[in-house]
């Protein structure tokens, strides 16, 4: 079973810092895309950034400059280092990523997963 956990959520004033992370665990044989979604009350999910195998990435136009994705992929880890925070970038931050998995031997399933969800909140 795979599972993914996000942690480093909270509470932050306007033009502070917060970085998040995402573990990957269970029976991963391959992971491709990672990334970072977030909804905010009353919103529809939207992506912040995602990242390639290959450390290819792309940003949300409103984060550009300002947040930075990065992965370790020997610890099945992405990161979002958030700074310059705003009160407009209050939401709860999703992990995903594309896994391939071992549900057996030989028998490998690819599909995406998601994270619980960490609560990121810019208030002063």
């Amino acid at each position: 079973q795979v599972q993914l956990a996000e942690s480093g959520g909270g509470l932050v004033q306007p033009g502070g810092s917060l970085r998040l992370s995402c573990v990957a665990s269970g029976s991963i044989v391959s992971i491709s895309n990672m990334g970072w979604f977030r909804q905010a009350p009353g919103k529809q999910r939207e992506l912040v950034a995602d990242i390639t195998d290959t450390g290819t990435t792309t940003y949300a136009d409103s984060v550009k400059g300002r947040f930075t994705i990065s992965r370790d992929n020997a610890k099945n880890t992405i990161y979002l280092e958030m700074t310059g925070l705003k009160p407009e970038d209050t939401a709860v931050y999703s992990c995903n990523a594309n896994i391939k998995s071992a549900l057996a031997p030989g028998l490998l399933y690819t599909t995406d997963y998601w994270g619980q969800g960490t609560q990121v909140t810019v208030s002063s």
